[in-house]
């Protein structure tokens, strides 16, 4: 029988989702700079894995825009929202830019996105949110 104390420690499985749906982001925008280094090492095959990666990629920031929404109402925590949100203007600005050919953009907003998304990584696995 679980007692209050194990009820209060459970994980809220509107966290795991966030955490699962987060940790997908990150296996998903790590690969664009390997699919770019493909393309720059003259296979013209890393073109169209790099536009499937952006794909890939930009949805899932959009996805975990929709969970994080579900985790402000439902754990009154708003912080993965507003990270999040932030993070998918980013990668839209930078999906956008880098269909433009705009790489002064793309490339540095690239850097930026990934070391976010590392960071709400790390912020998501190590909070402990306990009601649903």
């Amino acid at each position: 029988m679980a007692t209050t104390t194990d009820v209060e420690h459970r994980t809220s499985p509107v966290w795991w989702t966030l955490r699962t749906i987060v940790g997908l982001h990150v296996v998903a925008i790590f690969g664009q700079p390997v699919f770019a280094g493909v393309l720059l090492s003259g296979d013209f095959d890393g073109l169209r894995m790099h536009a499937t990666g952006a794909n890939v990629t930009t949805s899932l920031g959009y996805v975990q825009l929709i969970v994080a929404i579900v985790v402000w109402v439902r754990l009154r925590r708003v912080g993965p929202f507003a990270a999040t949100l932030a993070l998918v203007a980013a990668e839209t600005v930078q999906y956008f830019a880098g269909q433009a050919g705009a790489l002064w953009l793309h490339l540095p907003l690239g850097v930026a996105t990934i070391a976010a998304l590392v960071v709400q990584f790390v912020a998501v696995w190590r909070q402990e949110p306990t009601h649903d």
